[in-house]
């Protein structure tokens, strides 16, 4: 399929794409920027569509996982793991601590001891924790998936080995 046809399609189904959206998020600036971050997905990947597949379906799917893979990262962000034995931290409010000045200079620390790794350990590192996926890392750099989870491995390892002096 030609790259304007695509497009003609795709401006075809913009409302149906935004309906789904709006069930999906239950927002509706939240359903704009899912309609807007499918959109720029699909035309980033039309070369992936096959002509006999299901373009409407196509679109929704990708629509459906990039709403799945936001949620899964804010719960992520969100979780909070409680060691202790009788689970003290849990009775707390949960802050971010980026609102309190220690907080912005812990961080600003922790990126500037990310910023002293090599590129080859620094990138991968980095676009983890941006969220990126494994595979979407390999992709990005060039190098095989087991390489990028090494180096994210022991990238983490280094910076809680640098971390392990700082009195945050």
């Amino acid at each position: 399929m030609g790259s304007n046809a695509l497009q003609t399609k795709l401006l075809a189904i913009q409302k149906n794409m935004l309906s789904f959206a709006y069930n999906l998020t239950s927002n509706r600036d939240d359903a704009y920027d899912l309609l807007q971050d499918t959109t720029l997905k699909v035309l980033d990947n039309q070369d992936k569509y096959v002509d006999n597949v299901n373009f409407k379906g196509w679109v929704f799917t990708i629509m459906r996982n990039i709403f799945i893979n936001h949620y899964r990262k804010s719960v992520r962000q969100a979780t909070v793991i409680d060691t202790t034995d009788d689970l003290y931290h849990l009775n707390l409010p949960q802050e971010s601590g980026f609102d309190t000045p220690e907080g912005s200079i812990a961080v600003k620390e922790i990126n500037s001891l990310i910023n002293t790794f090599s590129d080859d350990f620094r990138i991968p590192f980095s676009m983890h924790l941006a969220g990126y996926k494994y595979a979407e890392i390999a992709e990005h750099t060039g190098l095989p998936l087991g390489t990028v989870k090494s180096r994210i491995f022991f990238a983490r390892k280094r910076l809680q080995e640098k971390m392990r002096n700082y009195d945050f």
